[in-house]
């Protein structure tokens, strides 16, 4: 970890040094977080829009039941009951 003095400008700007930005993998257009504390501030590096893989979602639907055959899961749906319903 490395710490850094900056100077605020008159605009509101600040300049991050390069040894930091390098040590964070802060490259330009990176988007960053400022917020207050009751000690000050945090400077942070925005999360990154993170894609799912199929993988990441094992286990993330829980089915407290007993589980389904892959024969019953491929039956048809018959919806004929429920239109009827809302043709009503």
């Amino acid at each position: 970890m490395s710490s850094a003095t900056l100077t605020l400008s008159n605009t509101g700007q600040i300049a991050i040094p390069q040894e930091i930005r390098d040590e964070l993998h802060w490259e330009p257009g990176l988007e960053l977080t400022l917020e207050t504390t009751d000690a000050g501030v945090v400077l942070r590096s925005k999360a990154k829009k993170r894609t799912l893989r199929l993988e990441d979602l094992r286990g993330f639907l829980k089915c407290d039941g007993p589980p389904v055959s892959i024969e019953a899961l491929c039956e048809p749906v018959d919806y004929t009951a429920d239109w009827e319903i809302c043709q009503h």
